[in-house]
């Protein structure tokens, strides 16, 4: 199985984890030689509800048991799609009513310049340096990181970048502006919250200029830092809202959400503004609705921000610098690249998965499922603190 996953099966990296995957359930992964692997990573923050989830697991084959793929978005009326959106209408601010659902995260973003751009009749995107939003053409366009895209220009005119939490770099927000997107916790760079209520001016200058305010909740939303979107934080509402991985519960999905009059400028002068084949699909609205119902229904929000007092309290070690982020989207920083790299390898051979962040090489990501137990937690900081111990 390796040498034809190397062989036919294209690669991201030349040196890929390789892990062979037998099966997975709760907070564990278990490879083909049945060895179990407790999972700090939750398939990189998607898995929420962690693995095999039985109301997930059920909704999935129900939705089977009806229909899957039938027509293409937004053209029939399918159940889980439509109340999926409702659900999340409800917990949204008035403002953020209608949804439109994609494929991932990155298509719902470039949903989301598009829209911006459509509505304000304007060319010009803010974007903030070290961010990323996702790996196609549009999104690259926004990522603030020139190495990784430097391969890939021409991308997207008329994109300008200002540093977050730079409260002067504010001021380049002009008339001339479509769209200011930002992460509203920075995940590639090192899980960087947003300070001195930063969010909140940048959308008064939006406001006051007439510029739209696009949120990447990709990472943060659907409880991950203890509510269910990460902006209820900071309170700042953004007109454009996006979302995806935790919101599938383990299948693919993305969605951008605003008014439904901005969200009209989709529908006509052109019709058919925005459109996907598979955005929406049944089984994984399905997926996605039963995800969405358990984080509101059950504790794992409150308990989010409680496991994150856990994980600092036990990870105390001269090598952990510092612990960033919230709730359970958390980053562990080393003194350098070449111990986190160590500490992610080793820790993988004692049985704990941990990944590491796309552009802060120091970083060590633990993004565990909202679901994981007290005790696997101490589990994984038992392992994370001797493997340091080993280094040190």
């Amino acid at each position: 199985m390796k040498s034809d996953f190397f062989t036919y099966q294209a690669q991201t990296s030349p040196h890929p984890l390789a892990m062979e995957i037998s099966h997975a359930n709760g907070s564990y992964i278990y490879d083909s030689n049945n060895k179990a692997y407790l999972d700090f990573v939750a398939g990189v923050s998607a898995n929420s509800l962690g693995h095999n989830y039985p109301k997930v697991v059920n909704a999935i084959k129900n939705q089977l048991d009806k229909y899957m793929h039938v027509m293409v978005y937004g053209e029939y009326i399918q159940e889980p799609a439509v109340e999926l959106a409702k659900l999340l209408a409800k917990h949204l601010p008035k403002s953020l009513e209608t949804t439109y659902l994609t494929n991932s995260g990155t298509e719902a973003i470039e949903g989301a310049l598009k829209l911006a751009k459509r509505f304000t009749g304007r060319s010009q995107i803010i974007a903030a340096k070290h961010a990323y939003h996702g790996n196609t053409m549009g999104s690259m366009s926004v990522m603030g990181y020139e190495e990784r895209k430097q391969a890939f220009r021409p991308l997207l005119p008329d994109v300008h970048f200002i540093e977050f939490n730079n409260e002067v770099d504010i001021n380049t927000i002009t008339t001339k502006t479509a769209a200011v997107i930002l992460e509203t916790i920075q995940g590639g760079a090192g899980f960087i919250e947003p300070t001195n209520d930063y969010l909140q001016k940048v959308k008064a200058k939006c406001k006051a200029v007439g510029a739209v305010l696009i949120l990447d909740e990709i990472q943060p939303g659907f409880g991950r830092t203890g509510k269910l979107f990460g902006f209820e934080h900071y309170n700042c509402v953004p007109d454009i809202l996006v979302t995806g991985k935790g919101l599938g519960g383990g299948m693919p999905i993305g969605a951008f959400t605003a008014s439904k009059d901005m969200m009209s400028n989709l529908t006509e002068n052109p019709k058919l503004g925005h459109i996907t084949t598979f955005g929406g699909h049944p089984v994984i609205a399905a997926s996605a609705l039963a995800t969405v119902t358990e984080i509101i229904e059950s504790n794992v929000m409150t308990e989010a921000l409680e496991k994150e007092q856990l994980i600092r309290k036990k990870l105390k070690h001269p090598l952990i610098k510092e612990i960033r982020g919230k709730g359970l989207m958390l980053a562990a920083m080393t003194p350098s690249a070449d111990i986190t790299n160590e500490v992610i390898l080793k820790c993988q051979d004692e049985g704990l998965i941990l990944f590491w962040l796309l552009f802060e090489p120091k970083a060590i990501r633990i993004t565990p499922p909202l679901t994981i137990s007290n005790e696997e937690i101490i589990k994984g900081c038992d392992i994370i603190l001797k493997v340091l111990d080993s280094i040190s």
